[in-house]
């Protein structure tokens, strides 16, 4: 038995730093496990390859906080959600490097963001419980795959750099029930139902609190 001042083994050390490997969303889905490959998707120098089960995400969101503004370069984020057995890696796990923008360092820490360390693509957001793709790294064969991933509302609005008037959703934060609210930019219906959602809640919180 070695003693309490030996020194751990170097293969020790590399297979604890290699067991976020065996986790998903990066863990490789085995050849009799039932994961059916939907879409294929690479990063711009095609080192890091994945494949996607879901043929629809969870949710399809356009981001304009200004930390993705940041990150990305560009005006907003589009990001899909998927549950993190969803993806599969093929190739490329040497490849990814990750980045937490809350302490701005590079350790693995969630919630926090991927990319590939050789063009430097994003790849993904990985949260605690979820993760969010970039759908334009996907390799889409036709429309409809495309209209899988339509984005169904704006999230951080308020912090946008340009107006979209395209019809979706438009909220302050993160969407209705994360302390956001909708902007008027949003479908006049929606607004409507809303209110209305409010005003009935208000009428309950008073009834109970003077019954």
């Amino acid at each position: 038995m070695p003693s309490a001042n030996s020194v751990e083994h170097p293969n020790t050390q590399k297979e604890k730093v290699e067991e976020w490997k065996k986790r998903a969303p990066y863990r490789i889905h085995e050849s009799n496990e039932h994961f059916k490959a939907r879409y294929e998707a690479s990063c711009h120098c095609g080192k890091v390859k994945y494949e996607l089960s879901r043929e629809e995400p969870l949710d399809s969101k356009l981001c304009h906080c200004t930390t993705c503004q940041t990150s990305h370069a560009a005006p907003f984020q589009w990001a899909a959600i998927f549950h993190k057995d969803d993806i599969n890696f093929r190739d490329g796990h040497h490849h990814l490097e990750w980045y937490d923008p809350s302490t701005k360092s590079v350790e693995h820490k969630l919630p926090c963001k991927v990319r590939c360390n050789y063009c430097h693509s994003p790849i993904m957001d990985e949260g605690r419980n979820m993760i969010l793709l970039f759908p334009s790294l996907i390799k889409f064969q036709n429309d409809q795959e495309k209209r899988n991933f339509k984005p169904r509302l704006h999230m951080f609005y308020r912090e946008r750099v340009m107006d979209i008037p395209d019809g979706l959703p438009k909220w302050t934060g993160l969407n209705e029930g994360e302390g956001s609210d909708l902007i008027e930019d949003s479908p006049p219906d929606m607004i409507r139902d809303l209110e209305r959602k409010r005003v009935k809640e208000q009428k309950d919180r008073s009834a109970s609190e003077t019954g």
